[in-house]
């Protein structure tokens, strides 16, 4: 069973880096492909990144050149490198996994999601 948790969130200043964590419990990343999606108060969940089984990406115009994501499968973990990080990236962010093949780039694509981390950037 996949059992998502989140951590790495918090507050950081314009500018700055976070590393987000993304570890499952079940011990069965190695298996998904695996995405970051995020949802800033009042508005829709949209996604960031996303790494496949194989280890290809696929990033959201708004972060590309700035966020990278990558998977440890032996750690069962997958991150979200953040740098340069703007107001505009404040939000709740979730790991999610799917079983389909290729890279899930929508909320509907997803089987499994985690609880979420915040992320507060300021200016």
């Amino acid at each position: 069973q996949v059992q998502l948790v989140e951590s790495g969130g918090g507050l950081v200043q314009a500018g700055g880096s976070l590393r987000l964590s993304c570890a499952d419990a079940g011990r069965t990343v190695s298996w998904y492909a695996m995405s970051w999606f995020r949802q800033a108060p009042g508005k829709e969940r949209e996604f960031v990144a996303a790494v496949g089984s194989g280890g290809s990406t696929g990033y959201a115009d708004s972060v590309k050149g700035r966020f990278t994501i990558s998977r440890d499968n032996a750690k069962n973990t997958v991150y979200l490198r953040m740098n340069s990080l703007e107001p505009e990236d404040t939000a709740v962010y979730y790991c999610a996994a799917t079983a389909r093949y290729g890279l899930g780039y929508s909320v509907n694509d997803m089987d499994y999601w985690g609880k979420g981390t915040l992320v507060t950037v300021s200016s």
